[in-house]
């Protein structure tokens, strides 16, 4: 029997951890699959081990693992792969196949302009976007945040668009926000790319709070959240991986 097995990051703040399993839900009314259960990677549970053995408890021989996760960093490489390879020592006659995180999607891209929508504050001819990232030492994880800042530019009408991070990665949010104050832009559209609320956007807010200025605008954007454009993503590709197993 098949089963899916989503797998989020977690949060100390409960109402990220509540997102995440919300956005899960809504995945799993557009998934047809039998068992379907939803995990933790880290601060909150049900972890990866318990949910694994509740999909084997319910007959489960085929599990597809899904990150939920932005970027292709440790966690996808390394943190959970090595959780998963633990459970398929437990449980030998299951067999793993093991998805991807989001990555660089043109139906990301959407959200983003729609954040930045959602505002009511048109862009004009003097503005600017800084793309808030979490952070990782992965130049894999860099690489796509580049490339995803680079289509947000040429997808809207911002002049540039800077990067920055949270943790792990230079320029940080306080270096990248100092500096986008200095570049004499009437606007700046701070975007953060996070997946949930939670400490880190606590962190933005503050930040942008303390920056003001009568001849700029800081404008904050919400984070993406658990847009619908992701739940197409997710289902797609657990329509993929489902595929590729009954071939």
């Amino acid at each position: 029997m098949d089963a899916v097995l989503y797998i989020c990051h977690g949060s100390r703040v409960k109402e990220g951890c509540r997102e995440a399993l919300s956005f899960v839900q809504r995945c799993k009314e557009k998934v047809s699959i039998p068992i379907q259960e939803a995990a933790f990677l880290e601060l909150a549970e049900p972890t990866i081990e318990e949910a694994f053995e509740r999909c084997v408890e319910q007959g489960a021989t085929r599990i597809m693992a899904i990150p939920i996760l932005l970027l292709t960093a440790a966690h996808a490489k390394q943190d959970i792969p090595n959780v998963l390879k633990k459970m398929i020592m437990r449980y030998p006659h299951v067999e793993l196949s093991y998805g991807q995180p989001f990555g660089v999607q043109e139906k990301i891209i959407d959200i983003l302009l729609e954040k930045v929508k959602d505002t009511n504050q048109e862009v004009t001819d003097q503005a600017m976007a800084l793309l808030v990232g979490r952070g990782s030492s992965d130049q894999e994880a860099l690489m796509q945040f580049q490339e995803i800042a680079q289509q947000l530019e040429e997808r809207s009408k911002f002049q540039r668009v800077n990067t920055c991070f949270l943790a792990a990665a230079t320029p940080t949010f306080k270096e990248g926000l100092l500096n986008a104050t200095t570049l004499h832009y009437r606007q700046v559209f701070v975007i953060p790319y996070l997946l949930f609320t939670g400490v880190l956007m606590s962190e933005v807010i503050e930040e942008v709070k303390k920056l003001s200025s009568s001849s700029q605008q800081i404008i904050l954007t919400n984070y993406l959240g658990y847009h619908s454009n992701l739940i197409d993503l997710l289902v797609e590709q657990v329509h993929q991986l489902h595929s590729s197993l009954v071939k």
